[in-house]
């Protein structure tokens, strides 16, 4: 009995399928007429599309830019979908660091070009750790919202649109048949098909026209996370800055130029006193 019911649905839906390409078919040459929404349906679906399209390459470009490596975002995407944790590889920044402190050790932390190789690739390393923490935060505040919202319902708007084309083309199809009918037998029946039709899309039209309507407050949404991300990414640069300029004094202070002591006095040997006591030197002589 099932198997059955199963049957018939499946035929009735294959049918239903067959109805709607022979109506969008006719759409298409003309030979149909096409049920249209109104305008501010039309202007809540075009700003939908609008939304979709502009916060999808709104995320994939705050990706590219916290991930410039194609590879590691495939990788990111991939460990994602299978919800497992992501290496922690780590970024230029600390590779840089890393080579820069091995070569100071090299050439030796006790000469000026060895100890400034390692105090510059002690500051790359925490301006890598500083990164890790900006694309962290970015992720959290700003990229996984967007995604959340694509993903849910933004997908369900592009869903219940597709089930309001179907009803559409279904109701269109009845009144071809209603137009169509000549017997006394058929037209009751397309008749009351094309009733049918007509409620099921009038019902899908105010499903669709309300999820429509959210698009608004999901930009109020989108909007406080933009302010998230902003504040992430003052955050980063004045951290970034701050240790930047930190190297900066340490290094300046090291490049002092030298002293020796003559006389009980210290004498800088770049400037214009080392020049005196030379010739003071010379004249005693």
């Amino acid at each position: 009995m099932n198997f059955n019911v199963d049957l018939k649905k499946m035929v009735r839906d294959a049918g239903n399928v067959m109805n709607r390409m022979v109506q969008l078919t006719g759409e298409k040459l003309g030979t149909s007429e096409k049920t249209e929404l109104d305008a501010h349906f039309e202007n809540l679906a075009e700003r939908s599309d609008t939304t979709k399209t502009w916060t999808e390459k709104i995320l994939k470009d705050t990706e590219s830019v916290l991930t410039p490596n194609p590879g590691y975002r495939v990788e990111d995407f991939l460990f994602d979908k299978i919800d497992k944790k992501r290496n922690n590889r780590l970024s230029n920044l600390e590779y840089l660091g890393l080579d820069m402190v091995e070569a100071g050790n090299e050439f030796g932390p006790g000469t000026p070009y060895g100890g400034a190789l390692l105090k510059v690739g002690q500051c790359e390393q925490k301006l890598g750790r500083i990164e890790r923490e900006f694309i962290s935060n970015t992720n959290t505040c700003f990229l996984t919202p967007l995604r959340k919202y694509l993903e849910g319902e933004m997908k369900t708007i592009v869903t219940e649109r597709g089930v309001l084309e179907s009803r559409r083309l279904d109701l269109d199809a009845c009144k071809n048949r209603v137009r169509k009918a000549r017997s006394m037998i058929g037209q009751p029946t397309a008749e009351r098909d094309l009733r049918v039709a007509q409620s099921e899309f009038d019902r899908q039209v105010e499903i669709t026209k309300l999820l429509l309507e959210s698009v608004s407050s999901s930009h109020s949404s989108h909007l406080r996370c933009l302010n998230d991300f902003v504040d992430a990414q003052l955050l980063y640069f004045q951290q970034c800055a701050s240790a930047v300029q930190d190297l900066k004094n340490e290094m300046s202070n090291d490049r002092r130029s030298p002293v020796v002591r003559l006389n009980s006095e210290d004498i800088n040997l770049s400037g214009p006193a080392s020049l005196q006591v030379t010739s003071e030197s010379m004249s005693f002589m």
